[in-house]
């Protein structure tokens, strides 16, 4: 019977996406889960919901037990084969407030802030030492078990753990999943609401080549039952482009995707992520300077904050819902986690995306960056598959952000300030936006913000 620790257990659907996936799957229905949270309210919450879902859809065959707070921590992962890392330190309030709220002094406006820019630099600074200590403790009482890292930053979470530690780490995203799917829809060739039914890009008979790094991977090659489709959808999506950039209707709402396409008409190809998220990883879009080119490729600023107020409160109204039928369902969601644990377990082949240490996979990326590329899955573990080189302006492109995100890990496993000072300086969006004297006075009000959230720097 497999151990399953899901830590960071508060994050309440999204550990029913991840263990009600594996009640989806034989080997993993009697599992040992064991979820845990530093917040006692949230995790009771989780635990409630968790074993509704086990009854409606898994006849209670896991073993669901609840672990709340530090000292509990090597109890949650004592003997598991998969720890499931979902955490977020400081969680909204205060971190996601400082991180948008202190760089907005400065003039500098965020749309995410959860993977670069100074909002991703510090969120990476108060997450890695609290990896690093559940690294220790997995080291003690579950030396063989496999980490699966949802939280972000992505690359650097995983980077620290994979050059820190020992333990078996992968990194997992959601967008490479759907990347080929947002193309076509930008063209009005897919409906996001087939993937409500299990239904992608690849049973429509679309396969996608993708690579590079997390959040900034690269649609590289696109096929239609064996005919490459790229340069044609690619020219029809320069055309969308061209005919809706600066005249969207509501160019406060996510989902043009306009910044992908720019980026694509640039650069030569579709990147994984979306164009909120991206608009903040180069220097071209938030600009003081500019500042019509918020409304021109609809980049909703401060759009995280805004998602977590709208999160907590329809959970609220949900959760209760919850509780007056007991009713809950599920149905297999596109996250690699489940497959992964099977795999694992059952020797049965499995492709996923993943991120791990660029061992050689993609030529002309830095060795100890971590890469987001195909990879097989099996009794062995998580290996990577050789991919190349890729063109070398995306190549580029993702040298920009891996800067820093080594110079960020660099600080955190080193503990010396100067290495924030140049993450920050390095970072595309904020260079773009602040002297040198201003990124170095912001960097240290936000040590100084956080507080003991930040071990001490020398």
């Amino acid at each position: 019977m497999p151990k399953i620790t899901f830590l960071g257990a508060g994050s309440t659907i999204f550990a029913k996406n991840i263990l009600g996936d594996c009640m989806f799957r034989e080997s993993l229905r009697d599992a040992e889960i064991a979820l845990y949270d530093i917040d006692p309210v949230r995790l009771k919450e989780s635990e409630y919901v968790l074993n509704a879902l086990n009854a409606n859809i898994n006849a209670s065959r896991a073993k669901i037990t609840a672990y709340c707070g530090v000292a509990n921590r090597k109890k949650a992962l004592k003997n598991a084969d998969f720890a499931v890392n979902a955490i977020q330190v400081g969680g909204y309030e205060p971190s996601t407030v400082i991180d948008f709220e202190i760089p907005k002094k400065y003039g500098l406006r965020q749309t995410i802030a959860d993977t670069l820019g100074i909002g991703g630099i510090f969120r990476a600074l108060r997450t890695i030492p609290v990896m690093l200590d559940i690294a220790k403790d997995m080291e003690k009482v579950c030396p063989n078990a496999w980490l699966l890292n949802y939280s972000n930053p992505m690359a650097m979470l995983t980077g620290a753990m994979l050059r820190g530690t020992g333990v078996k780490t992968v990194g997992l995203c959601h967008s490479v999943q759907v990347c080929a799917e947002s193309f076509l829809r930008v063209l009005g060739l897919y409906d996001f609401d087939l993937l409500k039914k299990g239904i992608y890009a690849a049973d429509l008979g679309y396969r996608a080549k993708i690579a590079g790094i997390n959040h900034m991977a690269w649609l590289l090659e696109l096929t239609k039952d064996g005919k490459d489709v790229y340069p044609a959808l690619r020219k029809k999506a320069l055309q969308v482009l061209k005919k809706q950039r600066g005249h969207l209707e509501h160019p406060e709402e996510c989902g043009a995707n306009l910044v992908r396409l720019e980026i694509m008409k640039r650069f030569g190809y579709y990147v994984t992520e979306s164009s909120e998220h991206n608009a903040e990883y180069t220097p071209y879009w938030i600009k003081s300077a500019y500042p019509e080119l918020i409304r021109e490729y609809g980049i909703p600023l401060d759009e995280y904050p805004r998602r977590c107020i709208v999160q907590i409160e329809g959970w609220k109204k949900r959760y209760q819902d919850i509780c007056k039928n007991g009713k809950i369902e599920h149905k297999l969601s596109h996250e690699y986690g489940s497959g992964i644990m099977e795999a694992i377990i059952t020797n049965k082949p499995y492709q996923i995306a993943g991120n791990v240490l660029n061992h050689g996979f993609i030529e002309n990326l830095p060795s100890d960056a971590v890469v987001e590329i195909p990879c097989l899955v099996d009794s062995n573990g998580i290996q990577g598959t050789y991919v190349g080189r890729l063109p070398v302006q995306c190549a580029a492109l993702n040298m920009t952000n891996i800067n820093v995100q080594l110079l960020t890990i660099e600080a955190a496993l080193t503990l010396k300030k100067e290495h924030i000072y140049h993450a920050a300086l390095l970072d595309p969006h904020t260079a773009a936006e602040l002297s040198i004297d201003d990124i170095i006075a912001l960097c240290d009000d936000l040590i100084e913000a956080h507080g003991n959230m930040l071990p001490e720097y020398k």
